[in-house]
Parts: C-alpha cells; structure tokens; sequence
C-alpha cells in the first residue's frame, strides 16, 4: 500500500460556520428591527431551496478543486441536465427513472471529457473546462429559445416541493451526498489520493499515485453532482431551462462556495463540510438581503467582500503556519 494511501484529508476550516452563525444573529437583528421575521417558515424553506442547487454542484467543485483541479462547464451541465431529464420524462412518471439515468449519464461523459482533456491533453483545467463550456453553452443557444419538456409530475412533488417539516427533501439530498463526499475525503483511497495530487501531483506519482486517474474520477463525479442539480432545479421549474446554470451564476457561485468553506484554491487542503457552510453563508447572505429589500447590486458587493475577506484569512493562516 502506498504510504500516500494512509494521507488523512485535511479537516476544513471550521470558521464558515462561526461567521454563518455570526451572519444569521445580526441578520435576524436588523431585519426584526425592520419588522420582518427572518426564522419565518417560509423563508427558512426559501433559504434551505437555494442552498439545495447551489450546494449540491458545490459539493462537485471541491472535489476538483482538491485535486489542483477547476471546473467552469458545470452551469452548463446544470441547463443541459434539466433539459436532457424533462424531455425524456415529458410528463410521464413512467419516464422518471430513465430521464434521471441519461441526464446523469450526459453529464458524467461531460466530466469524463474534461477529465480527459486536462489529463491526456495537458490542456489547463481553466482554459478545458472553459472550452467545454462555451460548446455546451453554442449548443444550447442553438437548440433552444426557451423552455423544453416537462419534468414527471412525481419527480415534482417529491423532490421539487416535499419538505420534512421546514426542510425539503431537496435539501436532505444534499446532506446525503455531503456525507457521500466526506466519507470519500475521509475513510478512501480516491480521497487520500485526491487530498495527496492536489498537495504535489509529482511527490504523489512517484509514490504510486496514479494522477491522471483520481482527476479524471473527480471531474467525473463533478459533473455528476452538477447533473443532479440540474435534475433538482428540473423537478422545481417542471420543465427543462436552456439557461437557469448560468442565470443563476452555478460555476463561479460554487467555487466561491468552496473557498469560503475553507478549501485552498490550489488544491490539497480542504473538505466539503467546509463547502456546505460556504453554500449556507451565502444563502443566509441572500435570505437577509431579500427580507430587508436591499438592492441587487450591493448584494453582489457584500458577497465580493465577503470572499475577499475569507481568502485573506486562510491565506494569513497559511503564512502563519509556513513561517513556524
């Protein structure tokens, strides 16, 4: 076994949930002294909605991100997802599962595509994923003008709107693949080799690590992830949405996700634990903005500084911890 094999993964930076928490106390002061409620039912199911989307494709970024790796096709695989799961469905439950298998199974070849583009062809994962991107967004741009198909009603009431009191189930799926996700971090070989290519890919393949294979599986497994957000995204629009990735801004949304939660954008420290509290931070951001009416463009403002002032922490802590 190769000593690279016992690597444990780096345990993210608990802070994101200390500033998530600091964020909801003071937000939930502001906007009780507006006269709103922001632990209203409604809006905690509107919060924990967002975070569903958001954070199931950030769950797949952190494991490329890991690796030294990046992805910015995946707000295209989230449209091309909806799209490819409403039409085969067309309204039919019968159609449910094999619109679910071929959405997932489109976007896992888009992820093998890119795996194999930063691995085989030495393309820069930016300049790849990029690239596979902006083919996906040519396609969709072509072949549709608006809306396509029709998600199976029993995909809609299910996952799309049925909640376990205040939590959707949307959102249980996303705990579901987190565990998923630091299991594989955590208790696997792929984790520890992942964690051990993105620390120094050289050091990991002269220990036996084969690189070009824990990339081309993280990819794999992002775009996975970016498909079932997709399918998600799908069952609450009840339709196909050629553009719903990149209006909701999923790529550079998921990786600001992944660098608040405390992963290091050049890979080999981090964990999606750290992500999730990334996804919350800014969907409570979005939540207290949305009850206090605040306009559109200092949101975006507040969500700039928020992850300057996060990079600048871990990368102080990283100064801090190469100096001793």
């Amino acid at each position: 076994m190769s000593p690279l094999s016992l690597l444990p993964a780096r345990r993210p930076v608990p802070g994101v949930f200390v500033a998530l928490g600091l964020t909801l106390a003071l937000g939930w002061l502001v906007v009780t002294i507006d006269g709103g409620q922001l632990f209203h039912q409604s809006t905690t199911v509107s919060l924990l909605h967002v975070a569903a989307g958001l954070g199931l494709v950030a769950v797949g970024q952190t494991l490329v991100i890991l690796g030294g790796s990046l992805d910015l096709s995946v707000a295209y695989v989230v449209s091309l997802s909806t799209l490819i799961a409403a039409e085969t469905m067309n309204g039919r439950d019968g159609a449910l599962l094999p619109g679910i298998g071929l959405a997932l199974a489109v976007s896992a070849a888009v992820g093998l595509g890119n795996g194999l583009l930063v691995t085989k062809a030495r393309v820069n994962s930016f300049i790849a994923t990029l690239g596979v991107g902006l083919l996906l967004k040519g396609y969709l741009d072509n072949g549709y003008d608006g809306p396509a198909g029709s998600t199976a009603p029993a995909l809609v009431q299910s996952l799309g709107y049925q909640r376990v009191g205040p939590v959707p189930l949307a959102f249980l799926l996303l705990l579901a693949v987190t565990a998923a996700g630091w299991f594989a971090l955590s208790r696997t070989r792929f984790g520890h080799h992942l964690v051990a290519v993105g620390g120094d890919p050289e050091v990991a393949r002269l220990s036996g690590v084969r690189t070009d294979r824990v990339l081309v599986t993280a990819h794999v497994l992002c775009s996975l992830c970016a498909g079932l957000a997709g399918i998600y995204l799908a069952s609450r629009l009840g339709s196909g949405a050629p553009r719903v990735g990149t209006e909701g801004l999923y790529d550079l949304e998921s990786i600001a996700a992944v660098v608040i939660g405390g992963t290091a954008l050049a890979g080999g420290r981090g964990g999606v634990v750290g992500t999730v509290g990334g996804v919350l931070l800014l969907a409570s951001i979005d939540a207290i903005f949305n009850q206090l009416e605040v306009d559109a463009f200092f949101k975006q403002v507040i969500r700039g500084v928020v992850i300057i002032a996060a990079v600048a922490v871990y990368a102080r802590r990283a100064l801090r911890k190469a100096d001793r």
